[in-house]
């Protein structure tokens, strides 16, 4: 059985000023907090971040070209008017339809000092969804300056030779079926 004073106790010294002590302590334990904050504020990530992409290393493949106007902004109006017919990048899809269509309500606006390759390589992810999204985030960033490069790379895509090897071949062939009118043939032809 121990005894209390067989034990051995380190004893604190006396300090008259046992307040100023306190606001000693406190103080320097704030600054070590302040310290660790200060060095956790250059990297302060949870693990699980590390594991994720940062937002600047995500870019975009196509590159907006700069704009003169001082106020330009693409309307919402006119992104909902894109958005109602995208495209997917089915094969069922016409790709050409679907640029000109695209063509046509980009040339509904011409702002002052916004070329129009501004205007079209902007809007132009809003008129994809599906795998025809997924091919324009997949491809290398800042692969597209120009409208006419990533016009050209868009079809080279989804409307390659060979698609259009049988399309000529389709024409070329071209017969009017059987109780098949003049009209009907001639609407089916120019569909080709």
């Amino acid at each position: 059985m121990h005894k209390r004073s067989q034990e051995s106790h380190t004893l604190i010294s006396f300090n008259p000023e046992i307040e100023a002590a306190a606001r000693q302590r406190g103080g320097e334990a704030r600054r070590k907090k302040m310290a660790e904050i200060a060095m956790a504020e250059g990297d302060n990530r949870v693990l699980q971040d590390y594991a994720l992409s940062q937002a600047s290393s995500i870019t975009s493949s196509i590159v907006n070209p700069a704009v003169e106007a001082n106020n330009f902004e693409l309307s919402p109006t006119l992104i909902s008017f894109v958005e109602q017919e995208q495209f997917g990048g089915h094969p069922s899809e016409k790709p050409n339809a679907h640029l000109c269509k695209f063509l046509a309500k980009c040339d509904t606006i011409k702002p002052n000092g916004v070329s129009s390759d501004a205007i079209r390589l902007r809007l132009f992810s809003f008129s994809l969804r599906d795998i025809a999204s997924d091919w324009l985030q997949n491809e290398e960033s800042n692969s597209f300056t120009t409208w006419e490069m990533f016009f050209k790379a868009f079809l080279s895509k989804y409307f390659p030779p060979g698609k259009t090897a049988k399309l000529r071949t389709e024409i070329t062939s071209f017969i009017q079926g059987d109780g098949e009118s003049l009209y009907e043939a001639w609407e089916r032809f120019k569909d080709l």
